[in-house]
Order: structure tokens, then C-alpha cells, then sequence
């Protein structure tokens, strides 16, 4: 399987990306817009804080713009949710409720350590640079 799908990888981290950022830009609109299900804007300052980098940061990560300094970003919002929303629920994420918070956190953090990748405004930022 890693020799056919080796050879797309870069695209499919693309693909990846742009689909983690839509998704955790819909968590952001839903804590400040009231949107996609949620039962209206919320109103505490943490969690306007949070929806600020989901949304914000989600659409950064979307785009391929900042992307390792967005996604640092929200691996470390991810983490504090885990400790600080479900952690005390149990040691298990899967107990505690916490799994996406986890997941989020670690793909976050693998973004951050690789960047924007392809199909980027960063990777065409770079290429109009060297023309």
C-alpha cells in the first residue's frame, strides 16, 4: 500500500489538512455563531477564546497560510480541552469522552511540525518568491 500511496502523499497531507481545518472551523462557528446545530453563541470568555482560534485558526490551516503556527496553536487549545474539560472524567479518552480532543491535538501537532505543504497560499507565496 505505501508504494501506490507513497507516491501521493503530498496530496493526500494537502487533502488532510484542508479537511481538518473545515472541520475544526465548523467547531468555532458553532461556539461563536450559533451555527451547525449548536443552540446559539456561547458566551464565556474561555470558550469565545477557544471558538476564536478554532474558527480563525481552522480557516488559516484550510487555506495553507501559517499553517505550522496555526495548528501549533490548536494543538495546544486541544490539549487544554483534554486536561482541562475531560481529564477528570478518567484516564482513557475513551471513557472521559475526551478521544477528539486528543486526536485534534496530535494532528495538530504532526501539522505544525510539516507546515503548509501543497496546494498552499504558503508553498505559492514561495514559488512566486523564486520567480
Amino acid at each position: 500500500m505505501e508504494r501506490w500511496l507513497g507516491k501521493h502523499a503530498e496530496l493526500l497531507y494537502a487533502v488532510m489538512r484542508i479537511v481538518v481545518g473545515l472541520l475544526f472551523a465548523c467547531h468555532g462557528a458553532q461556539k461563536l455563531f450559533g451555527a451547525l446545530g449548536a443552540r446559539g453563541p456561547v458566551s464565556d470568555p474561555l470558550l469565545v477564546t477557544a471558538g476564536i482560534i478554532e474558527f480563525f485558526g481552522g480557516g488559516l490551516i484550510i487555506l495553507g497560510l501559517w499553517t505550522g503556527y496555526a495548528a501549533f496553536l490548536a494543538s495546544g487549545l486541544m490539549a487544554v480541552a483534554y486536561f482541562k474539560g475531560h481529564a477528570s472524567g478518567g484516564f482513557w479518552p475513551i471513557v472521559n469522552r475526551g478521544e477528539l480532543a486528543a486526536l485534534y491535538c496530535f494532528v495538530f501537532l504532526y501539522m505544525a511540525s510539516r507546515g503548509s505543504g501543497r496546494l498552499s497560499i504558503d508553498a505559492l507565496a514561495r514559488k512566486t518568491r523564486r520567480a
